[in-house]
């Protein structure tokens, strides 16, 4: 291990939406740093152009975006289901985004809006919470019960909307479900206005590698429609993909 390169880019992973500029101390109390080696963190990302510096506050430059881009370019998962997702999304006229799990994370790696923009949480590269969102449902039913309950152990649940369901209970039960019918529907828990289905992507093995889903605004698609509507388009390119994978 270098920790020199771990603690480099845990100073990148400071950073998010709710603190965009940080000071030295800051990022040194978030990365758990001294002041001064904080600072020399800082001041190298700084000389390699991956941050900027006003005065003492600190924070990322777009050359930051050549890290996700990197995978994004050389990642095989999001060449192959891509194709399909603008098939997928224009077929049914919907948004349509592939993701997978980081920890107790939904990573969007792949998204096709077919001219609507439902989402903004719906673009290569952002994080939503797992927990609630369809594709991160899908995911997470395919895991381990005993991994499962050790995310729900050690996370903090908050409400999004008035829809998000936090209860560690109703949680397990809605994976549960998710898993013996094997789709989730996940109705404005993120996102007011947004309903999401989902379906696991798997390969030539059997192995869950992904989940695609397709999303609506709730005031074109009533909740009770969503499964008919789309979920067959979804199970066809499943399928497909199964032999791609």
């Amino acid at each position: 291990m270098i920790s020199g390169l771990e603690k480099g880019l845990q100073v990148i992973e400071a950073f998010d939406q709710e603190r965009s500029k940080l000071t030295i101390s800051e990022v040194a109390q978030r990365v758990g740093l001294t002041r001064a080696a904080a600072r020399r963190y800082l001041i190298t990302l700084a000389h390699l152009g991956y941050m900027r510096h006003e005065q003492k506050v600190f924070s990322l430059t777009p050359k930051v975006l050549r890290l996700g881009q990197s995978y994004l370019h050389s990642a095989r998962l999001p060449r192959i289901v891509q194709p399909l997702l603008y098939k997928l999304a224009y077929a049914l006229e919907e948004a349509a985004s592939a993701g997978v799990l980081d920890h107790d994370e939904l990573v969007c790696v792949a998204a096709v809006s077919a001219g609507r923009l439902v989402s903004a949480t719906l673009q290569p590269g952002t994080r939503v919470p797992a927990f609630y969102t369809a594709n991160g449902r899908v995911l997470l039913a395919n895991l381990p019960q005993h991994q499962i309950n050790a995310m729900l152990d050690r996370l903090h649940f908050e409400p999004v909307t008035v829809h998000t369901i936090v209860n560690k209970e109703r949680l397990l039960l809605e994976i549960a479900r998710t898993g013996a019918q094997g789709y989730a529907v996940v109705d404005q828990e993120l996102e007011l206005g947004l309903r999401t289905i989902a379906v696991p992507l798997r390969n030539f093995r059997g192995e869950t590698v992904a989940a695609v889903n397709v999303s609506v605004h709730a005031a074109r698609m009533p909740i009770v429609d969503i499964v008919e509507r789309c979920l067959p388009a979804l199970l066809k390119v499943q399928i497909e993909l199964a032999a791609l994978l």
